[in-house]
């Protein structure tokens, strides 16, 4: 297998568990939080979506896998959730109440300002990543990374361009089989967006390991569903989430994004 070396961000990891500290409590999908009517800052918000039919909550699958291990590292202070891909509305929903600390049903600029959220997502699920940045960008929220991996757009998504709320945007795809994701994301504004990469890996010749996957991924899908179980490509997803959460802690609160 081959894949295109991740920049120079490898370095932080170990420091990134270290320099984070925040602080309100882990939920899981739909469950209710017990933030306080207060003026604390809101959590952080890292949300996955699983691509296809798949469950928000099936164990086999790697964006699954990863919100338990930032759990393990978070253990306070950050909310981290996974998504089918038909639940965008629900995710969108779930930030606008995480992010309104004082409870009064609106968010005010400043509770936009210390929005620090983290999307990512496989095939279906990577489009709704965008999606729901895009959705955020109407209503001027911030968003510090999104991730996608082997992006497959969704009937009225447009999965290719970042808009301008993100920060930092990074792809992951593989080019092999009949079903493949997009080979390069773009941002819609350079100079508010840095695209750290799209990275391509390759599975022509690797053999198919990827335990608890229906018998037609492997017939129909082997190389797509081969980059979701890939443990390479999620450790460099995860390398990513913990830089962009070292960064946000350096920087302070993000800037809230401009309406288009």
């Amino acid at each position: 297998m081959t894949r295109r070396p991740l920049i120079a961000i490898l370095s932080l990891c170990a420091t990134a568990i270290l320099a984070f500290s925040p602080g309100d409590s882990w939920a899981d999908a739909g469950s209710p939080t017990g933030l306080k009517a207060s003026s604390a800052p809101p959590p952080v918000i890292i949300l996955g979506f699983v691509g296809g039919f798949v469950r928000h909550d099936n164990p086999y699958h790697s964006e699954v896998q990863l919100a338990a291990r930032l759990r393990k590292q978070y253990t306070t202070g950050a909310v981290v959730e996974t998504y089918s891909n038909h639940d965008g509305k629900l995710a969108y929903k779930r930030i606008l109440d995480l992010l309104d600390t004082d409870h009064d049903g609106n968010l005010s600029a400043e509770e936009k300002q210390s929005a620090q959220i983290i999307l990512y997502g496989h095939s279906w699920g990577a489009s709704e990543t965008v999606e729901l940045a895009r959705r955020l960008q109407a209503d001027a929220i911030p968003v510090l990374l999104t991730v996608q991996v082997d992006s497959v757009s969704k009937i009225g998504q447009n999965d290719r361009i970042i808009p301008p709320n993100v920060a930092q945007a990074a792809n992951f795809y593989q080019a092999d089989g009949l079903l493949q994701g997009k080979s390069e994301i773009r941002a819609a504004d350079p100079h508010r967006t840095q695209i750290d990469g799209n990275f391509r890996f390759d599975y022509a010749n690797a053999p198919y390991n990827c335990v608890g996957y229906p018998w037609y991924d492997r017939i129909f899908m082997k190389a797509h569903t081969q980059i979701e179980g890939d443990p390479q490509v999620w450790e460099q997803v995860e390398t990513l989430i913990q830089s962009a959460l070292l960064g946000a802690t350096k920087s302070g609160p993000t800037q809230a994004a401009s309406k288009p």
